[in-house]
């Protein structure tokens, strides 16, 4: 699908067209059900590998061709040695803690506007959560904010692809590089890329730097294996056998594991998934640039980035309204949005501690007023790759009337 196309503009009789003709018949959230979308093929796949699993002598076993497949298949996508395919982020980023043996007092560095999955893993494995500010402009984690929150005990740096886009994972490595956890040695980047997968960095895909990455297909994820589903990528053969480890009772080692294995079913779609990835990617960036270029003369928006060297994916796509437009004003925009016109949108995201308790409790008190006051001026208005164009200029005149009002 190309990315050239024209731009109509959206003059004050186009937007009373497009918001003549009522509000959507199906729902559009703020971040939609589905977004990898089915094919006959993966319909087909699902068939097949039920099919070749009835005879008594094969059934589903984890040990299988389809799931071998997929992981070599994935890890050459990303452009990594390894690929071990799990039953979900959140296993993945819980594996990831169990595998650095974390003691008390040994800390993980975090992006505060996140969501929840990583730092109730950290905490759940005994670790002490450090909160960081993010990047205003990809809400990624701030490497200059990390490093002021490096101590001898810091662990590793857990770091979130926001939203559709990488964190710059080569400045959060050389922050790393500069320090050392005291018994340890080396801090480990670690990424979670349930919301990029598919994106570019710097000439390579998200998920190939750092020591590992923990991607999802979930439902809503960019590409998904039948609702939930993961992967975790590395280059390292003695992380990516503890992984393996851990995924599967110890693997015949002395070493402790539980069961955190995906399907064979999950994985043949995976591969269908995975082959599609790219077409789907480019539908989503393809009504993503053309919302921007509607929506890039409204003073009262800040727009998406994508910086030289980045290939956003637009999994969401995160708006900013100006300073005085927080909380209250930008919650009846999104209001109006929604009950006015069916335009579903979305915070993603607060910074965890202020909506979960659980993550409040144990952070010693730890506040972060910048990335508060970013989040509450964050707007995701609906996106899917499969709206119709004029699907997408429906909401940005939805957008443009609703801004108009609240202002």
């Amino acid at each position: 699908m190309t990315e050239n196309f024209q731009v109509r503009g959206m003059g004050r009789e186009r937007r009373k067209q497009l918001l003549a003709r009522g509000k959507p018949d199906k729902r559009w959230d703020g971040e939609p059900m589905l977004s990898g979308w089915y094919t006959e093929a993966e319909v087909e796949a699902v068939v097949k590998a039920i099919r070749t699993s009835m005879d008594w002598s094969v059934g589903f076993g984890f040990w299988c061709e389809e799931i071998v497949e997929f992981e070599e298949k994935f890890a050459a996508y990303c452009g990594t040695e390894h690929a071990i395919s799990i039953t979900s982020c959140g296993a993945g980023l819980d594996m990831a803690m169990m595998g650095l043996d974390l003691e008390p007092g040994d800390e993980v560095i975090s992006p505060g506007i996140n969501f929840c999955a990583g730092h109730l893993s950290v905490l759940g494995y005994g670790g002490k959560l450090v909160l960081c500010e993010v990047d205003p402009v990809t809400f990624c984690a701030d490497p200059d904010d990390v490093e002021k929150r490096i101590t001898p005990n810091t662990r590793a740096i857990l770091v979130t692809h926001m939203n559709g886009i990488s964190a710059d994972m080569d400045a959060l490595q050389e922050v790393a590089d500069r320090h050392e956890h005291h018994k340890h040695g080396p801090i480990l980047v670690i990424g979670d890329v349930a919301r990029a997968c598919g994106g570019d960095y710097m000439g390579t895909r998200v998920g190939k730097k750092g020591a590992m990455n923990i991607f999802s297909f979930h439902s809503m994820k960019n590409m998904t294996t039948l609702g939930e589903g993961g992967m975790i990528t590395t280059d390292d053969p003695d992380l990516a056998q503890r992984m393996r480890q851990i995924r599967m009772w110890g693997h015949g080692d002395d070493a402790w594991g539980g069961n955190y294995k995906m399907t064979k079913i999950q994985a043949a779609v995976g591969i269908v998934q995975l082959a599609r990835l790219d077409e789907m990617i480019d539908a989503r960036r393809l009504r993503a640039q053309q919302r921007s270029e509607l929506l890039k003369d409204v003073p009262e928006l800040i727009l998406p980035v994508e910086p030289e060297g980045y290939r956003h994916t637009y999994y969401l796509y995160t708006c900013l309204l100006p300073e005085d437009w927080g909380g209250a004003r930008r919650d009846e925009l999104m209001k109006r949005l929604f009950n006015d016109y069916g335009v579903g949108s979305g915070v993603f995201n607060t910074p965890t501690y202020l909506d979960r308790p659980y993550i409040k409790k144990r952070i010693d008190g730890q506040r972060l007023p910048e990335s508060e006051k970013l989040a509450s001026r964050i707007v995701c208005p609906s996106l899917h790759p499969l709206m119709t164009e004029e699907d997408n200029e429906y909401i940005v005149a939805a957008m443009l009337e609703c801004l108009e009002r609240v202002g």
